[in-house]
């Protein structure tokens, strides 16, 4: 390595200081294009997410299997039952039919029996299961 002169060294200096005093950042302004339904769709999700919370209700299971009669059991469900809330939990290797949302046991029996009428695999879940 070679030790430049204090002439050289000094117009270096200076160089590298004009040329980095004249870079400029990015403007910060910044403009987002957000489709409308975007919102909605959160909105929903929200919703969802909120109905669906098995940690202190009661559900009942309807059916356990493949994932094509777990979907048909499900519109079926929700078709004679409009409204009583459904999803399907997918459990290596079936998927779960699960319905309602009972904050008491003897609410969630009631509709147990109604429900056995029509299904054959039923059963009651506990909170926390």
């Amino acid at each position: 390595m070679r030790i430049l002169s204090p002439s050289k060294s000094l117009l270096l200096t200076i160089t590298t200081i004009a040329f980095t005093h004249n870079i400029n950042a990015q403007d910060q302004i910044l403009t987002l294009n957000q489709d409308p339904k975007f919102e909605q769709l959160l909105n929903e999700k929200r919703k969802i997410n909120t109905s669906i919370n098995t940690n202190d209700t009661y559900r009942i299971q309807i059916f356990s299997g493949k994932s094509d009669e777990a979907k048909k059991t499900l519109s079926d469900f929700k078709r004679e039952n409009p409204s009583i809330d459904g999803t399907i939990i997918f459990s290596t290797p079936n998927y779960k039919v699960i319905v309602g949302n009972f904050k008491t046991r003897i609410e969630a029996e009631r509709n147990l029996a109604e429900i056995k009428n029509r299904y054959k695999s039923v059963f009651l879940l506990k909170p926390g299961k």
